[in-house]
């Protein structure tokens, strides 16, 4: 019980987060590692930015954080400062490039992998004390299905798998979305298909899953579109720099421009409940139903 109102006391603080506009919340997600997924969230991150969009990027692999490495970033404090009390979550955040906001997680540590749900709750009340004006908060999700997992996927109004040509990311992909649609309800995904040779390599992938989800599911599965392999990509990870910020000329960098303009058409979040207060007691809503269902 003391757990319960712990979660639901999260709520008026809430009020003090000031949004002058609606929040669009993508969380980008993937069935296994290795497919690219962090590198997706940093590029569209800043592709977005580049836009004239404010984005704030979540580092959401709470244990094994990445973000700040892509970026070339040595943030003296994350996540892990914010649950044993000694920073604020705004405290923690830091600048990277194009002028994206980051919410650096720890890495290498296995408590935050594991966090109990009172740290659970931790994060999630942490965000009642964001005061950034944002446009777009991108939340780069561990690989998997783990409880975190879920639980940032629900609360977002834009969901993104990312997939690439191998059979366990198709597979891992599936089950992803088997859990979020069957057991939490999500209805609608994203799917960008990563690291591609050809647009038909794309479109086959994304066939493959959608020939399995109409089946069994009642999912709806968008084409977001493709990132090509491309060389320039693996040199800009090796430079700890964004391929759209190292190579903007490159086949990927346009990629993921093209993918900016098509997020930016994408419908926006209701005004009435899209501002960042409304993401934190989805989050809310989300973490006690998990609580509950393990009393």
């Amino acid at each position: 019980m003391l757990m319960s109102e712990e979660v639901l006391d999260q709520a008026a603080g809430l009020r003090r987060i000031s949004q002058p506009k609606p929040v669009q919340v993508i969380a980008v997600s993937s069935g296994k590692g290795g497919v690219g997924k962090t590198n997706v969230s940093v590029n569209l991150a800043l592709a977005i930015a580049d836009t004239g969009k404010k984005v704030l990027i979540m580092d959401a692999d709470l244990g094994l954080a990445n973000v700040d490495i892509m970026l070339g970033l040595k943030p003296v404090h994350n996540l892990y400062h914010v649950l044993q009390g000694e920073r604020t979550l705004e405290e923690v955040i830091v600048e990277g490039p194009g002028g994206v906001k980051i919410i650096p997680a720890a890495s290498g540590i296995k408590q935050m992998s594991e966090l109990t749900p009172m740290e659970n709750a931790g994060v999630i009340r942490a965000f009642s004390e964001i005061s950034h004006d944002v446009d777009v908060l991108i939340i780069d999700t561990a690989a998997g299905i783990s409880d975190s997992v879920i639980a940032f996927a629900k609360a977002s109004q834009e969901v993104v798998v990312v997939v690439c040509d191998e059979p366990a990311s198709l597979t891992d992909a599936y089950a992803l979305i088997k859990v979020l649609n069957s057991e939490y309800g999500v209805q609608k995904f994203r799917v960008l298909s990563n690291m591609t040779h050809s647009a038909q390599e794309a479109r086959e992938l994304y066939n493959k899953l959608v020939a399995v989800t109409d089946r069994y599911l009642d999912a709806t599965l968008i084409n977001m579109g493709t990132v090509p392999y491309d060389d320039y990509l693996r040199k800009a990870i090796k430079k700890q720099k964004p391929v759209v910020d190292a190579y903007p000329r490159s086949r990927s960098a346009m990629a993921f421009k093209n993918l900016a303009q098509k997020a930016d058409k994408w419908p926006r979040p209701d005004a009435a409940a899209g501002h960042l207060e409304f993401f934190v007691e989805r989050l809310i809503r989300s973490h006690q139903v998990k609580t509950e269902s393990r009393i």
